[in-house]
């Protein structure tokens, strides 16, 4: 395409001056032979609007002018659409504009090459891509807003379906990622531009209150302008005043959460102080304190205890001229700078790279996010925390030693703990807030010291994910919680596979050893013998399966032969499996379900709710798939007796301390003072009763009782069915978990 030929010449001779403004060494060549490649790839493709394609790169890169970024940052605003959009590769980009700007493209491309199951999930992991390519370059993502911008600028051309999907994934994302990342014009904008979208009926009634305000808004603030400058002026200060009206999502925000009608919302304008230093920020203060009365609670010291983005300021509300109250906002000039364009003035497009903030400083939350992701495997679950991360207020709490973090609001001590490391938070025994012990669910407070208690013997409970907000610590419980669900799989695939191969006297210690099991691992497809192990455990594979993989043909015979004369672990005399290796000590130590699973005290047990078993009843086991093993009664019509691969020795633990809730239900006659009577043959035996409900049916002349009782055992439950069978009246009893009866004797 020759020159002459460029569409839009204007456009780009506008890009270069603005480039040219903040960057007067810039490669202006390489950035018009962009747009002429970009042109000639787009040429024939039209927007919804009519315009044609070329002009939507075009702005992309007018707005990455004014966030005033390096050139292969413009460069990358015209062509982020070429590898998407048209036949070009990202292989051409790389040879004709250099890797810097393939790596620049490729971040920002906006659909996904990966497939997806639905468009939710598409989003997700869009999204997650995004923040990936953000840890390895900041500008992609600020290309990703100027792209963001421009389409939400032209989004009236798309249908209203499409257009509140865009919308709502704007407010939700995009504007909250550009809070953070300090850039308050770009999120101001797209809040206002989703707004319309998703609530154009509210939009347009606030657009018409502030239109008809507009004329008094506008003298009461050059009244307050020009009062605030002659204060400063008296005081010896030099200062640039302004004031500006909130954007219209802003207003709305307010009206709801304050639930005011628009004339009561006084401080619908901000006023902004910029002085030449930090020392005349603290004088035009104590300034603005002595000319108004400052309300109580709203002076926030953003320069002392910077935002997460690095943002600082003053701000402070006073109740100002006729009596309304007024936010006023002071900075450096400097200050200025930076929350204007946020993590974009940090970037030198000379030298290409970020100056002016230490590390630490520059991406403290960026890196939170790249942290946490890395353990979340469900894009679903990464876009939840990073909406919630979003949208957080923030609270600043200190550390024994001074050290300031900043938490969402609702943040609690596990929160604290897991911030400073994940060892200290998995062994978080307890904390003292302000030198007071403070419950672990104690929520942050801004100015709180918080101090630390850890015990070795502490581990996380699943019941400490109700009390965390942070992502961190979610990922880092439910990791743990995972390597505990892990490990006890390991356990019972180890003891199961044990007693598989007990007729050989084999044990899994000595396989590993010797390689077997870790070969055995790599044919069925895990990562090696621990996986393995844990995937016998969990109920993914049967022991029979690893162990035909295992052995050899001479073994396998030999093994048959010693199961069919009654070696096998499952006939052994007590049902717990070999104790070649000392193993059977297990059954000394006690269970907390009361049952031992061949030979394991602490393996995840749970009853099945088809019988209910109590100690003393004879019981068999079956590996359930991620919830452990599961007791049956031996005779339970339920027990799943087409697959005996599964079903494993279990056996109840002599003088294990284990109570069960069991449920009866009772008819008698329909007689008074018989619930009295049936009360007191329960509580005669020992038992206690948690609750009861009785209705009769009077043309029948019965009475039907549901009693909930607490047992240790069989026995004890016998006791109790024998003394509620002696009550005169008693007809029959029903346990009603098993829906057998049993008759009064």
């Amino acid at each position: 395409m020759e020159l002459a030929e460029l569409p839009y010449e204007p456009e780009l001779n506008d890009l270069l001056a603005r480039v040219r403004e903040y960057n007067p060494q810039a490669d202006e060549a390489l950035i018009r032979r962009a747009y002429e490649y970009a042109a000639r790839l787009h040429r024939g493709q039209i927007r919804r609007s009519g315009e044609p394609f070329v002009t939507h790169p075009l702005n992309v890169a007018k707005i990455i002018a004014r966030l005033k970024l390096d050139v292969p940052s413009i460069v990358t605003g015209l062509l982020h659409d070429v590898v998407e959009d048209t036949p070009a590769s990202l292989e051409e980009v790389e040879k004709l504009f250099g890797s810097e700007v393939a790596q620049l493209v490729d971040g920002v491309t906006k659909v996904s090459r990966m497939t997806f199951q639905n468009r939710a999930e598409k989003q997700a992991e869009n999204f997650r891509k995004m923040i990936i390519a953000m840890a390895r370059d900041i500008r992609v993502v600020l290309v990703k807003f100027a792209d963001r911008l421009h389409n939400m600028r032209t989004l009236e051309h798309l249908p209203p379906e499409r257009q509140r999907e865009i919308a709502r994934e704007t407010l939700e994302i995009y504007a909250p990622l550009a809070h953070r990342l300090g850039i308050y014009w770009i999120k101001s904008e797209l809040e206002d531009a989703a707004f319309r979208y998703l609530n154009p009926e509210r939009y347009a009634e606030i657009e018409r209150l502030v239109a008809q305000t507009k004329t008094a808004r506008e003298e009461y603030v050059q009244a307050v302008i020009a009062v605030i400058k002659q204060r400063l002026e008296e005081a010896g200060l030099k200062a640039e005043v302004t004031g500006r009206l909130k954007n219209f999502y802003s207003i709305s925000r307010k009206m709801e959460e304050e639930d005011l009608p628009f004339d009561q919302i006084y401080d619908l304008v901000a006023f902004r102080i910029i002085v030449e230093s930090l020392r005349e920020c603290y004088e035009a203060l104590g300034v603005i304190h002595a000319s108004w009365k400052p309300v109580p609670g709203r002076f926030k010291d953003y320069i002392a205890l910077p935002k997460p983005n690095n943002y600082q300021s003053l701000h402070t509300t006073v109740i100002g001229p006729r009596g309304q109250k007024m936010e006023v906002q002071i900075r450096s000039r400097e200050m200025h700078r930076v929350a204007e364009e946020g993590i974009a003035a940090h970037w030198s497009y000379k030298e290409g790279k970020f100056e002016g903030l230490r590390e630490s400083e520059r991406f403290a939350w960026l890196r939170r996010i790249i942290e946490w992701q890395q353990n979340l495997s469900d894009p679903h679950e990464f876009l939840a925390n990073l909406k919630d991360d979003l949208f957080a207020e923030e609270v600043f709490v200190f550390s024994p030693k001074g050290d300031v973090f900043d938490f969402p609001r609702g943040a609690t001590v596990i929160d604290f703990a897991y911030r400073i490391h994940s060892e200290i938070g998995n062994h978080l025994a307890g904390a003292r807030v302000n030198g007071r012990i403070a419950p672990l669910r104690y929520q942050l407070k801004s100015g709180d010291v918080v101090e630390i208690i850890t015990s070795e013997r502490q581990k996380p409970s699943k019941d400490w994910l109700a009390h965390v907000v942070t992502a961190r610590a979610k990922s880092r419980i439910r990791a743990y919680l995972r390597a505990q669900q892990a490990e006890r799989s390991r356990e019972l695939g180890s003891a199961l596979l044990e007693q598989e191969l007990a007729p050989l006297g084999y044990t899994t210690a000595q396989l590993i050893k010797s390689g077997r099991l870790e070969e055995a691992a790599k044919e069925l497809s895990y990562k090696n013998a621990q996986a393995l192990l844990a995937a016998v455990g969990y109920g993914l594979l049967t022991p029979a399966q690893v162990v035909a993989k295992l052995l050899t043909a001479e073994e396998l015979k030999r093994l048959r032969a010693e199961k069919g004369d009654g070696a096998s672990a499952q006939t052994s005399g007590d049902g717990i499996g070999p104790g070649k290796d000392g193993r059977r000590t297990a059954a000394e130590r006690p269970s907390k379900s009361g049952v031992l699973v061949s030979g394991f005290s602490d393996v995840l047990v749970r009853f099945a709710g088809c019988c209910n078993p109590l100690p003393g009843e004879p019981i068999c086991g079956f590996i359930t798939r991620g919830r452990g093993v599961t007791i049956h009664l031996i005779d339970c019509p339920v027990v799943p007796r087409n697959d005996p691969l599964r079903r494993v020795p279990v056996v109840w633990q002599d003088g294990a301390s284990v109570t069960r809730t069991v449920r009866l239900d009772v008819m008698s006659v329909d007689r008074p003072g018989l619930l009295a009577a049936m009360s007191k043959a329960i509580a005669s035996v020992g038992v206690n009763i948690t609750g009861a409900q009785v209705r009769t049916s009077g043309d029948e002349g019965r009475a039907y009782s549901r009693f909930e009782i607490v047992v240790s055992d069989a026995r004890q439950l016998n006791a109790v069915l024998r003394a509620l069978g002696e009550v005169e009246g008693v007809l029959k009893i029903v346990r009603v978990d098993q829906h057998r009866p049993s008759h009064p004797q």
